[in-house]
């Protein structure tokens, strides 16, 4: 039955993985491009889009570095979203320059350029390419009908529970070998340029078969190898996982100068009191499509499945090696997954910065569907496009178990940059719904249970403005609900940024609490016992603030925000407990602690607020916790332990 699965699956990518040499149309040399060839693949394709990958390669004697690729692209097809290089259009023809930050070929070698873009249902292959004025093609010659030779040698060199990893010596062909592709009941699950795979996303304690082939630039496909069979592990078993749900975001970004791993929550004991984690964020370009990037403010590919962990760094103690098709956060959330088997991973589709095109992707029947079905193609069904040798059909299948939704805000003000419409608050419950049949159908595919959550606003204003609460939770299996930001340094008093209960004092201008937010919910007709509180693992805080009548400087004006490590007016839990210099104020009514200084106050949770939290979550018949985010605890996971304890009770 799982062949058959994988077979379903992945038939629309049997075909989708294709190298061709980029070659018509030659014109005069405006530069000396002996040696230089520029082919294209299409990576991955779904219902109204595709995936593809442009690489240049260099099999001359000296660098390349001032290079420019001019090509047009079949009737239907746009590219709409681009990275590693600079595109320009000028009509039907594009025109690929080098990054701003420059990007020389070496001598010998390659680079490669990666774009998402829409088709009409035919052919994607670019036309008329000329690479610094010359055929893409190179020396001019007779078309290469001869396909490579059968991979030699295939044998299963490892499994776990839900991966086989697989060996094989090369192929050979007359022009040159372009790669390699896995089958498994007839259909492509694996497309790797090196001599190894590991086909992910496996049920544990399942049999499965295997054959290689490989392909040429030319997209002459060769014979199979011979079949090879394997059973994954047995499963670790039922580890009596807790009842409440304890749901964790883990940032992207937070591998650079938070240093905050993946393998930091095996080390610190999170992972084993987590039920979820949420990774924050994927992107959604504009033409209303879940993307994969590797530039700043677009996407960062490398953090996702390109950088290399060492053995000291990764879940397993096991370090990566430069030809894993899947490297980087998700390889290590698949490593976390095997040692906690009933661990959820999620999806987190937006966030604050990137909910920009939210409202024109759920605008339209036409435009939900082409949103979820491109979510489902790369992030559940694991077709990510091809990036630093990393990627490619399946190779992130399995990292993720559902979608978790962060659109910031339908129907209301967000981030400056946003779409906001009045019909965003049906538009959203459609896109919900839309969500809610692919992934069911998708799991009637592959038998495997997919989730779908939410993250929604504090703000009573912004639930009624956005959000259709009833229909909305047929669809969700649960909602987390900001419990959080109620203030902070962009107004200019200091105030509480998470307090449980409103204070008679707050000057406002507005008055939050996480009772009232609770509340609306309820009112809206919510299940208590379907939401899921959201903490903070951080402070906010002023400077400038005055003692004021208590002397503790509580909801005194300030005169801007407290320096941040990071950011300006935030700063992590783990960085704020070892301030000196301050005295620790708390209001245990409110859940809430703050610490001061005489002119510096900061807002924030320690263990004794959080367990505080935890408990009237707990008294309120609440679904459970979840942090933003998990970076900021120390490394001895001290915040989370408090959670976990108070849950416990």
């Amino acid at each position: 039955m799982r062949a058959r699965r994988l077979r379903n699956r992945l038939a629309a990518l049997a075909a989708a993985l294709i190298a061709v040499p980029l070659a018509l149309s030659p014109a005069p040399a405006a530069a000396d491009t002996a040696g230089v060839t520029v082919t294209y693949v299409e990576t991955s394709r779904w219902e109204t889009g595709y995936g593809g990958q442009i690489t240049i390669a260099n099999a001359s004697g000296t660098p390349l570095s001032d290079w420019s690729i001019e090509f047009g692209l079949p009737s239907g097809t746009a590219i709409t979203s681009l990275w590693n290089a600079t595109l320009t259009r000028s009509g039907g023809t594009h025109t690929l320059t080098p990054p701003s930050w420059g990007a020389d070929v070496p001598a010998g070698g390659s680079y490669s350029i990666g774009f998402n873009g829409t088709h009409g249902g035919g052919d994607t292959v670019p036309v008329n390419c000329l690479v610094n004025g010359n055929s893409c093609s190179g020396e001019p010659g007779g078309d290469d009908t001869e396909p490579p030779t059968a991979p030699t040698g295939l044998t299963v060199t490892g499994t776990t529970s839900t991966t086989v990893t697989l060996g094989w010596a090369a192929a050979t062909d007359d022009v040159a070998v372009a790669g390699y592709e896995v089958l498994s009941g007839g259909a492509v699950v694996r497309a790797v340029t090196t001599t190894s795979a590991t086909v992910t996303g496996l049920a544990p304690g399942t049999g499965h078969t295997f054959t290689v082939r490989a392909y040429d630039s030319s997209n002459n496909r060769g014979p199979e190898t011979a079949a090879v069979s394997a059973t994954t592990d047995a499963g670790g078993g039922p580890t009596d996982p807790p009842q409440e749900r304890r749901v964790a975001y883990f940032t992207q970004w937070g591998i650079y100068d938070r240093g905050y791993l993946v393998r930091n929550l095996e080390t610190s004991g999170t992972a084993e009191k987590l039920t979820h984690i949420n990774y924050a964020f994927g992107n959604i370009n504009a033409n209303g499509e879940c993307f994969m990037a590797n530039q700043l403010g677009q996407g960062d590919a490398w953090a996702d499945y390109g950088r290399s962990f060492t053995a000291d760094q990764s879940v397993d103690g096991v370090a990566d090696t430069w030809n894993q098709s899947l490297r980087g956060n998700f390889n290590q959330i698949l490593k976390l997954k095997e040692q906690h088997p009933d661990l959820k991973v999620n999806i987190s589709l937006g966030g604050w910065t990137w909910s920009e095109h939210f409202s024109d992707a759920a605008l339209t029947a036409e435009s939900r569907e082409r949103m979820v079905s491109s979510c489902v193609d790369q992030f559940l069904r694991g077709n990510l496009p091809l990036f630093d040798g990393a990627g490619g059909p399946g190779s992130a299948e399995g990292v993720f178990d559902g979608i978790d939704l962060d659109w910031e805000w339908p129907g209301s003000a967000g981030h400056e940059h946003n779409t906001i419409r009045p019909e965003d608050r049906e538009n959203f419950t459609a896109l919900v719904s839309e969500f809610r049949d692919q992934l069911d159908a998708l799991g009637a595919e592959t038998g495997r249970d997919y989730e779908l959550t939410a993250f929604l606003p504090a703000d009573p204003e912004k639930i009624d403005l956005g959000f259709e609460m009833q229909p909305l939770m047929t669809d969700f299996d649960f909602i987390t609900v900001q419990g959080y930001d109620y203030h902070g340094a962009w107004e200019n008093t200091a105030n509480h940024q998470s307090n449980l209960v409103e204070h008679p004092d707050d000057p406002g201008p507005d008055v939050y609490s996480t009772r009232s937010t609770v509340q609306a919910y309820l009112d809206h007709g919510v299940d208590p016992a379907d939401m899921v509180l959201g903490v903070p693992f951080y402070g906010r805080g002023w400077t400038g603030v005055p003692p004021g009548p208590n002397g503790d400087g509580l909801f005194q004006p300030a005169t801007g925000a407290a320096p941040g490590r990071y950011e300006a007016g935030i700063q992590d839990w783990k960085l704020l407990k070892d301030l000196t210099g301050y005295e620790l104020h708390r209001d245990d009514e409110l859940g809430t602690a703050w610490l001061y200084n005489g002119s510096t106050l900061w807002n924030y949770d320690d263990e004794t607020s959080m367990a505080q939290k935890t408990d009237w979550a707990q008294a309120n018949g609440l679904g459970g916790v979840m942090i933003w985010s998990v970076d900021g605890d120390d490394a001895n996971g001290s915040l989370m332990n408090a959670i976990d304890t108070a849950l416990a009770d």
